[in-house]
C-alpha cells in the first residue's frame, strides 16, 4: 500500500494554507504504513471544515450530523468491529455539541481512532469562538472578548478515563503521521489532537508555541521510556518537585541528566500524564503520545456477550423468538 491508495478523486475544498491539508496528508500516509486496505477502513464525520476529510478518502465513508460522529462510529465499530473505523472531527463539533458523544465514547473505551483538529474556532460558519478559544478571544460571536475558560482536550479525555491521548501540529508531518499510527494501533479509544491554523478566521492561534524559530524551546516531544529533554540541544528537561513539573536545565542549580524525569506512558496511574497534558505557561507544551494504556474495549465486550448468550440461549433469529413459547393457530 502507499498514500496515493487511500486519496479519493475529489478536490480537495479547503482554503488554500489551511492546516487541515497537512493533517489529511498525514492520515494518507499512517494508513498506508498500517496496511489495512482501504475497504476495511470507516471514516465517519460531524459537521466542520474538518469534518469534509470523508470526501478525500478512498475508503468508506459518511458524513453525519452536527456532533454525532463519535456516537455513529460507535455504531459501526460495535455491528462491524471487523473495521477500522476513524472519527475525524474539530473542536467545535466534538467538544460542543458533539461533547456528551465524544466523552462517553471515551469513557466506553469503544475501539475508534479520533482526529481531533483543534484550530480554537468555527471555520466553517466563519469565525465564531470555540470550546477551545482563550479566554477574552475576540470573534463575531464575541465581539468584545469571551468571558469563559476553554476545553482542554487533555483534560477532557483523561477526566472521562481515556487511555489514549497524542498531540501533534500540523506542520510537523512525520511525528504526525507517527502519532496516528499509535493510534490505530492502540486497542481501544484513541484520541489524537491535532493543532492546526486557520488562516482566514484564526490565523497564527498557535504560531507563539510552534513557530520553527522557538518551538523546540516551548515545545516537548514525548517518547515513552525516553528522558523528558527539550530545548534547541536538549539542555532542558522536566522534574518533579512535590506536586509539581519544573523545567530545568541540565548542569545547572546542580540538576544533571539522572533528575530528568523519563516518559512512562504506559502508567495506568494517570496523574502524571494528567500533568503533562495540561502544560502551559513556563513550562513546554506537550507533543507525542502522552497516555497509551491497554483496557478492554467497548465493542469487543459487546461482541464476547453476544456469543456467550449464544451458547445458552438457541433462539437465533426473531421468527424463533416469537414461535419459542406456547403457539397456536387461528383458522
Amino acid at each position: 500500500m502507499n498514500a496515493q491508495d487511500y486519496k479519493s478523486d475529489q478536490y480537495v475544498r479547503w482554503c488554500p494554507g489551511c492546516g487541515d491539508h497537512a493533517a489529511l496528508n498525514c492520515l494518507h500516509k499512517a494508513m498506508a504504513e498500517l496496511g489495512v486496505p482501504p475497504h476495511e477502513i470507516a471514516v465517519i464525520s460531524g459537521i466542520g471544515c474538518s469534518s469534509r476529510l470523508p470526501y478525500y478518502m478512498n475508503t468508506y465513508g459518511f458524513h453525519t450530523i452536527h456532533g454525532r460522529a463519535a456516537a455513529i462510529a460507535t455504531g459501526v465499530k460495535t455491528a462491524r468491529p471487523d473495521l477500522s473505523v476513524w472519527v475525524v472531527t474539530g473542536d467545535g463539533d466534538c467538544l460542543a455539541i458533539g461533547g456528551n458523544h465524544f466523552i462517553h465514547a471515551i469513557r466506553r473505551n469503544v475501539n475508534l481512532n479520533i482526529a481531533l483538529f483543534n484550530n480554537k474556532i468555527y471555520g466553517l460558519t466563519k469565525g465564531q469562538y470555540s470550546p477551545t478559544s482563550e479566554r477574552g478571544f475576540v470573534s463575531k460571536s464575541s465581539p468584545f472578548g469571551t468571558v469563559e475558560d476553554p476545553f482542554i482536550p487533555a483534560e477532557l479525555v483523561f477526566g472521562a478515563r481515556g487511555n489514549f491521548f497524542a498531540r501533534a501540529i500540523d506542520t510537523d508531518l512525520a511525528n504526525t503521521t507517527s502519532l496516528f499510527v499509535a493510534a490505530a494501533r492502540h486497542k481501544g479509544a484513541a484520541v489524537v489532537e491535532v493543532l492546526v491554523n486557520c488562516v482566514i478566521f484564526n490565523d497564527g492561534t498557535h504560531r507563539a508555541i510552534i513557530d520553527r524559530e522557538f518551538r523546540a524551546e516551548r515545545t516537548i516531544f514525548l517518547r515513552h521510556g525516553e528522558k523528558m529533554l527539550f530545548g534547541k540541544d536538549n539542555e532542558k528537561g522536566l522534574v518533579l518537585e512535590g506536586l509539581k513539573l519544573r523545567a530545568v536545565t541540565v548542569g545547572k542549580d546542580g540538576y544533571t541528566l539522572n533528575d530528568i524525569l523519563v516518559h512512562d506512558a504506559h502508567e495506568a496511574d494517570l496523574t502524571l500524564h494528567l500533568m503533562l497534558g495540561l502544560m502551559k505557561g513556563d513550562l513546554p507544551l506537550a507533543l507525542g503520545v502522552i497516555r497509551d494504556v491497554d483496557t478492554p474495549c467497548y465493542d469487543e465486550a459487546v461482541t464476547e456477550q453476544i456469543e456467550q448468550i449464544r451458547t445458552v440461549n438457541p433462539v437465533r433469529t426473531l421468527q424463533e423468538f416469537l414461535m419459542k413459547g406456547e403457539v397456536w393457530k387461528v383458522g
